[in-house]
């Protein structure tokens, strides 16, 4: 038999789909998930205190196969579980669709200044023109990361007539090189962030490439905050240097109430909820988790296994 230590969250979902093969042990709270934590040969120790679950992972000694939601797993002792041997699986794709629909928000919203016909309704005023006057249609995004997130991001796009140019690890037919963006940052109007947080990711758009962005272009961030300096950026936004930011993601996380990033009025910050706008996220992640189970018990390969090298 081999031990899954679980969340009690998910055992609806899973419990009536699990192999012959498969002892579970439930846990319902922080300690008790601490506690199976060494038994554990199948962990799925997930958690919205991050430390937590590196604790956990750090303390199951016999852990074959990590599964977690999240499809950032920079926060997890990645060197760890390599030299462990641990396969470790994630949630890359889970919430691809919601975060897609998110992105196209935040550009609508910006485009429209709709956050302004809000306040304005909040104050009981009529506006007599609009706030904001940028069509989506016929402008240009640089996408910057192609992965399931990207590719449902440029459809999305495609539908709004929007040239979509796609930065990719390796260029492609309607892709560049991860060489080539920075020198063709002043060509576009938007700027989508969705690469996986890693060490090569980390402030890669830094003062210089925001300051080789056209002075009316929008970052739209759903990736990360560490991916983007934070200080380069508010001091860009302060200066009107860009149009705008949309941000899904900041450094840290919950934002502190004083940071100057709440009060700006061409920053939109949108707390980490584009994963969460959704209904589905538990159901996908528990059918993903039950064919790796079977997958597993029939030794064949698993779905979007984590190349603990690259993080991703």
């Amino acid at each position: 038999m081999t031990t899954a230590v679980l969340s009690t969250l998910v055992r609806p979902l899973v419990e009536p789909y699990l192999p012959a093969g498969i002892e579970p042990r439930w846990y319902a709270s922080r300690e008790e998930m601490l506690a199976l934590a060494p038994a554990a040969e199948i962990g799925w120790f997930d958690h919205e205190d991050k430390a937590l679950m590196a604790e956990a992972v750090a303390r199951a000694g016999r852990l074959r196969w990590l599964n977690t939601l999240y499809a950032g797993i920079d926060f997890l002792p990645l060197e760890t579980l390599a030299a462990r041997g641990v396969t470790v699986t994630n949630g890359a794709g889970i919430n691809a669709l919601t975060i897609a629909e998110y992105v196209v928000m935040g550009m609508l919203t910006t485009a429209k200044g709709y956050r302004e016909v809000v306040r304005a309704q909040d104050r009981h005023e009529w506006l007599l023109d609009a706030p904001g006057k940028r069509e989506l249609a016929g402008s240009r995004a640089l996408l910057l990361g192609y992965g399931a997130i990207g590719k449902l991001v440029a459809e999305r796009l495609a539908a709004f007539a929007v040239e979509v140019t796609v930065v990719r690890r390796s260029a492609a037919a309607g892709a560049i090189g991860p060489g080539e963006w920075r020198d063709r940052l002043g060509e576009f109007d938007w700027i989508v962030v969705a690469v996986p947080a890693t060490p090569e990711t980390d402030a890669m758009i830094g003062a210089e490439e925001i300051a080789a962005m056209r002075p009316d272009a929008i970052i739209v961030n759903i990736a990360r905050g560490a991916v983007i300096d934070q200080d380069a950026l508010v001091a860009a936004l302060e200066q009107r240097r860009i149009g705008g930011a949309f941000l899904d993601v900041t450094t840290p996380e919950p934002l502190p109430a004083d940071h100057p990033l709440w009060s700006l009025d061409n920053a939109h910050v949108t707390m980490h909820l584009s994963g969460r706008s959704q209904t589905q996220m538990f159901q996908r992640t528990a059918a993903r988790f039950v064919r790796n189970l079977a997958a597993w018990e029939a030794g064949s390969p698993l779905e979007h296994v984590v190349d603990l090298a690259r993080g991703y």
